[in-house]
């Protein structure tokens, strides 16, 4: 199209709009604005995580509050008594883990001149301590700077322990939050999506939201069973703590693959602590305890409701693993089950259409 003339001026050049500057300009200020946001995720990815677990816990309680409403108690009972039970379970680990890490370090601390004072008198120890000036390498590292660091050190173990109170109060009001605004929340993202198709993703994230909470039911159970198990045991053979050894077997079977693992091998660990038969029989009970959760007590619980394939769970454990730690194996699993659901439900058939 010819350009119109416009009188003495000259024949007007190509629209601003349409500039290379302006092309330029426009992508930097894109590039910027995506940098930013990368660092304003990156900066609260601490918080973001704690919405991720609080979201996740909203969504496997809610049907406990669901079941609640049903058999006729108003919606804000409801939710207090579901986070009232919460709040009791997280004191009743708490008080079944502290008091035997305190006891057991009080004991080491009281007895740890006499473990000295054996050291000492063992020529094999003191033929050593005069070879190498043991002795003048502690004098001349107990100075200012290794009083600093240990000072540093104690207030950092106290930063941690106040820094895993919040962390886990937040989560908690959170948690408490999605629950008492859970049916808005998912109204309101539904309406988000356009009209056309809000039925169609309601129903798949009515069954993303379900398949989340037999997930969490699942896990619980599961992790229950373990614990009780563990603490029945533990109180045959005689092993110290019962109760908190079940708590640590029970938080633990929560993690996918591997924390049945751990727990097994902390407990024998105890067992092995208090003698070698007791250990022995720990690392059995634990052997033979597996094999009937993993061959009998999780496809019963766990496969009906979620239907996960193992190769696919594996590898998101993993996966989550390395991305958010044990949280991200917490969540593996459902996510795994979500994506799975949505690949059956929505990409395949329109990849059959095409």
């Amino acid at each position: 199209m010819p350009a119109v003339p416009s009188g003495r001026f000259g024949t007007p050049g190509r629209p601003l709009r349409r500039s290379s500057f302006l092309l330029g300009f426009t992508g930097a200020l894109g590039v910027l604005l995506a940098y930013t946001l990368y660092l304003g995720i990156r900066n609260a990815s601490g918080i973001l995580v704690l919405v991720v677990i609080a979201l996740f816990l909203a969504v496997g309680l809610n049907p406990a509050v669901v079941r609640l409403r049903r058999w006729g108690a108003p919606h804000g009972l409801a939710v207090a008594v579901v986070a009232l039970t919460v709040v009791l379970l997280l004191c009743g680990g708490v008080v079944a883990l502290v008091p035997p890490i305190v006891t057991q370090s009080g004991q080491f601390i009281e007895q740890l001149p006499s473990y000295v004072e054996d050291l000492r008198r063992n020529p094999t120890v003191n033929d050593l301590v005069v070879r190498y000036d043991v002795m003048e390498r502690v004098q001349s590292a107990a100075n200012a700077d290794t009083i600093g660091r240990a000072l540093g050190g104690v207030l950092g173990g106290a930063q941690l322990i106040f820094g895993t109170a919040f962390r886990t109060l937040t989560v908690l009001v959170l948690t408490i939050y999605f629950l008492v605004y859970f049916d808005r929340l998912r109204s309101l993202g539904y309406s988000l999506v356009p009209r056309s198709r809000r039925e169609r993703v309601q129903l798949i994230g009515d069954e993303i939201l379900a398949k989340v909470g037999a997930y969490m039911v699942g896990a619980l159970s599961i992790a229950v069973l373990a614990g009780v198990t563990t603490f029945v045991f533990a109180l045959i053979v005689g092993l110290p703590y019962p109760f908190a050894l079940a708590v640590v077997v029970a938080v633990t079977d929560l993690i996918p693959q591997i924390g049945a693992t751990l727990g097994a091998v902390i407990v024998s660990l105890v067992g092995f602590a208090t003698s070698l038969p007791v250990g022995i029989a720990c690392a059995v009970f634990f052997l033979i305890y597996q094999q009937v959760e993993n061959y009998l007590v999780y496809p019963k619980i766990m496969r009906r409701s979620v239907e996960v394939n193992e190769v696919a769970a594996l590898l998101a454990a993993l996966l989550g693993v390395a991305l958010l730690g044990v949280v991200g194996a917490l969540i593996a699993i459902p996510t795994v089950a979500a994506l799975q659901l949505i690949l059956r439900e929505v990409v395949l058939p329109r990849q059959e259409s095409r």
